[in-house]
């Protein structure tokens, strides 16, 4: 498979966290809580993991990789809820700030792992992705005086959760082929999402009451698709550069809400998402340019 792919994967992975946010909203405009959709999503993508195992394997699976895939499946579950928590307590907008610390957090994560400074390109990067998530999320003009502690802290916490679940998704698991990896993650996502949101939805008739619709759509893109792709792809660009390569998630957002929730995108909006396009393919052009040098 050809380098260029491995980027790529994460680049979509990422994307597909990109509409979750989106496709909640549209789940409470129909009467369901954010617990609720989250919850759903789980569940439904447990057993999605467990239908394509089947599909392709067709035996029991054997367990392998121990705590490194507990781990992932622990910050996937952890991750939506305290960023659910961290937008109850301030703007979705503002929420979206605070989550995209993990781009410089996950940097920093892969740095001491590895016992490395930055490279030049990466700092650049990181500046052009910070400035352009400030433009993006339309928080330039916001009033941040009445934002309670507690949200700063839930936002903090969600950017390092996601950042452990990258650099957790860095690491392969010898033997383990992706579907393998796929259920184990995913079932242990749900186990915790058991004891975070709202389990109760599968014996109150809540899920097959049209939830069940929303949780497929989440369990798609907020399961199946990044664990596959990030389990691919971030073990061969390292969790630094999928860090950054994962800013394409805020403009995916924004998109998002724009067609399907009719949401007015500005100016600077525009100017933002340019932004961290500019910055997430920088570390890309750079390792190429090296590359075709060592050629």
């Amino acid at each position: 498979m050809k380098f260029w792919m491995y980027p790529l994967f994460v680049i979509i992975g990422a994307s597909s966290y990109g509409i979750l946010s989106t496709i909640i909203k549209l789940a409470i405009r129909d009467g369901y809580t954010a617990a609720q959709a989250v919850t759903s999503q789980y569940y439904i993508g447990f057993v999605l993991a467990v239908i394509i195992f089947v599909v392709t394997h067709r035996k029991l699976p054997k367990f392998g990789g121990g705590f490194t895939l507990v781990i992932a499946g622990l910050f996937t579950a952890l991750t939506g809820t305290v960023y659910g928590k961290a937008i109850s307590y301030m703007p979705a907008s503002l929420a979206v700030v605070m989550l995209f610390q993990f781009t410089w957090i996950g940097m920093l994560f892969d740095c001491i792992a590895r016992r490395r400074l930055p490279k030049r390109i990466e700092v650049i990067a990181l500046v052009f992705l910070f400035g352009g998530t400030l433009l993006a999320a339309g928080v330039i003009d916001a009033d941040l005086s009445g934002i309670p502690w507690q949200g700063w802290a839930w936002g903090m916490a969600a950017a390092v959760s996601f950042s452990a679940f990258l650099m957790s998704n860095s690491r392969p698991v010898e033997e383990m082929d992706m579907q393998t990896r796929l259920l184990f993650m995913s079932f242990f996502a749900a186990i915790a999402i058991t004891f975070f949101q709202e389990p109760k939805i599968l014996f109150d008739g809540t899920l097959v009451d049209g939830l069940w619709i929303y949780g497929l759509i989440l369990g798609v893109f907020g399961i199946i698709l990044p664990i596959l792709l990030f389990s691919i792809g971030i073990p061969k660009v390292g969790a630094g550069t999928a860090s950054i390569l994962s800013a394409i998630e805020l403009p995916v957002a924004v998109t998002a809400s724009v067609l399907l929730l009719q949401e007015h995108l500005t100016i600077l909006q525009l100017v933002g998402i340019a932004i961290i396009l500019v910055g997430m393919t920088l570390p890309s052009f750079a390792n190429r340019k090296i590359a075709l040098k060592k050629l």
